[in-house]
């Protein structure tokens, strides 16, 4: 008699899950024994969705008939002296973290992973992060905030030939959501560390190298084939499999001194330039276009510090460096590598509301930053960053100035001015569209009544003549130390838009008037230990946020949000 078995994909994730999570139970029990240690922690996201017309919080599923979505995950991790292991959970339920148009729900294993340290060899498996350099030719990290999980699922070891000498070698596949891109992903890294102390001054070098190597599979290969076959023959290109990304870096430190620089080149490879024009078969002329290059990128920060001063100059010049897993993936997907912005990473509302997301084209930049402690009351910071592409036109220019004054135990008092101009056409991909100029005064009090007892307050005001107009901000603070902190906030748009003087008559019919629109907030949070719930009223405008230069478009939102953290 002959037995037969079928078993789906659904089936298989639910018997992986039941057999990881009966081994952390064991790990659990076994811990207590052994002196390992079980950790973990929950993140849950969770909005209710109001529709409002008025500010564009309509016309998707959450609003039109879901009316609530989030995300949750929960993670769990073993460790002992030689042994780390780990498991995370991920749920989204009508979530618009995805796609801001669309509603996404699915559940399982989003990451597990083992590590057994045996002497000088270390050992890994599963889903990993970790970096070469400072990521230009790979990186596999997350951020929750723009649902980027670039994670590397496969192998790795390490193993330390010198006591400060390291050499890693890993392969796998690129993370997406509850699957993996098909692209192979292999490479090696070398660094270490060298003090001069014959020299003095604490003289030292971190030298590095690293190599991968990426192997497109039939599927992706068949796909590119098919779209360069719709160019005219003299717009295309021959793709290959395997592609090449090589990086050195060193970092130096003497005295207060500090110097890092990183030359990372990618083989001839397969890209998509979206500011080349491609032809049809048809005739037809379109934007974009598969070419084959090779990339470059050339990153540098330099600094200097002693007490009370400091001072860095950053500068980079990117040419053709998309390095990814699949050339026509959306935005931000598939991203192999990470290649640093240069603005600088503004935290208020206004001062942040444009930020240039990194061009891997082409891109020029420089950015020097500099830092002056008067006496233990005041303080200065001066910020000025420049970018251009490869023909040396504008993309973003900022002045950023900033003081502080403090009253020791009373109060402090911050404020300063940002000048910024941002193209526009560019990074939001408008053709035609007037580069975007604009004055932001700030300022941000925080008073305290007692040990306990705070009241914060932001004020901002950007002035603009450009996209939607001017805008003011302001934000208030109660805090009740240790548990409670409550908040209103209330950003306003003063003029709909700039006045349509200030463009061309046939670009007029670009800016749509929103008028004056109010957008609230009102919120509390409690933090007890380790644990931290916030419910907020929210009413956010539609725009662009960037994180650590990618940058993704949220829609409006109308409604309240809900957030618990907690660990354990």
């Amino acid at each position: 008699m002959k037995l037969t078995f079928s078993t789906t994909g659904q089936q298989i994730k639910k018997i992986a899950f039941l057999l990881i999570f009966f081994t952390f139970s064991h790990w659990a029990g076994y811990a207590q024994l052994t002196g390992g240690q079980l950790s973990g922690g929950l993140v849950n996201n969770t909005n209710f969705f109001v529709r409002d017309s008025s500010i564009g919080a309509n016309n998707t599923p959450q609003y039109d008939q879901q009316l609530i979505g989030g995300e949750s995950w929960l993670n769990l991790t073993y460790n002992t002296a030689s042994v780390e292991a780990g498991i995370r959970f991920d749920l989204f339920q009508n979530s618009n973290l995805l796609d801001p148009q669309s509603s996404y729900s699915a559940s399982g294993i989003g990451r597990w992973y083992a590590k057994y340290q045996y002497q000088r060899l270390k050992v890994s498996g599963g889903y990993l992060y970790d970096q070469i350099g400072s990521g230009i030719i790979f990186r596999a990290y997350e951020d929750r905030t723009q649902l980027i999980d670039n994670a590397l699922y496969g192998v790795k070891a390490e193993y330390k030939i010198a006591p400060d000498w390291t050499f890693k070698a890993f392969s796998g596949k690129q993370k997406r959501l509850f699957d993996t891109y098909k692209t192979d992903i292999r490479g090696v890294n070398l660094e270490g560390f060298l003090l001069f102390d014959s020299i003095g001054s604490g003289l030292s070098i971190a030298p590095g190298i690293g190599v991968v190597n990426t192997t497109f599979d039939n599927k992706t290969m068949t796909d590119l084939v098919d779209v360069l076959t719709s160019y005219r023959p003299e717009d295309r290109v021959v793709p290959t499999y395997n592609s090449f990304a090589t990086t050195l870096y060193n970092n130096l430190s003497w005295g207060g001194i500090s110097w890092y620089f990183e030359w990372a080149h990618h083989s001839n490879n397969v890209l998509f330039d979206p500011f080349a024009n491609r032809t049809l078969v048809s005739g037809a002329e379109v934007p974009g276009k598969i070419v084959k290059r090779p990339g470059d990128v050339l990153y540098s920060s330099l600094s200097y510090s002693r007490k009370g001063f400091g001072i860095s100059l950053d500068l980079k010049k990117t040419a053709n460096f998309e390095y990814r897993t699949h050339p026509l993936l959306p935005a931000n997907e598939g991203f192999i590598g990470f290649i640093p912005p240069m603005g600088r990473i503004n935290t208020y509302r206004l001062t942040a509301r444009y930020s240039p997301a990194t061009q891997f084209i082409g891109e020029q930049a420089v950015q020097i930053d500099a830092r002056y402690k008067l006496d233990k009351h005041w303080s200065f910071n001066v910020n000025a960053s420049n970018i251009t592409n490869q023909n040396n036109d504008l993309l973003y220019r900022e002045l950023y100035t900033e003081f502080t004054y403090k009253k020791r135990r009373r109060y402090q008092i911050l404020g300063g001015v940002q000048l910024m101009e941002y193209n526009f056409a560019i990074y939001r991909g408008k053709p035609g569209y007037a580069n975007v100029k604009s004055i932001v005064p700030y300022t941000e009090v925080l008073y305290k009544f007692s040990r306990s007892n705070s009241l914060r307050v932001e004020a901002q005001y950007m002035f603009t003549a450009q996209d939607e107009g001017q805008w003011a901000y302001t934000l208030w603070e109660l805090g009740f130390a240790p548990h409670w902190l409550f908040e209103a906030s209330i950003m306003y748009n003063v003029i709909g838009f700039g006045s349509p003087d200030n463009f061309n008559e046939d670009l007029k019919h670009h800016y749509e008037d929103k008028g004056r629109v109010l957008y609230p907030t009102l919120g509390a949070v409690y933090s007890a230990g380790s644990n931290r719930f916030s419910l907020r009223y929210v009413k956010q405008v539609a725009g662009v946020v960037c994180s650590g230069g990618i940058c993704r478009y949220e829609p409006a939102f109308s409604g309240v949000k809900f957030n618990l953290s907690s660990t354990f």
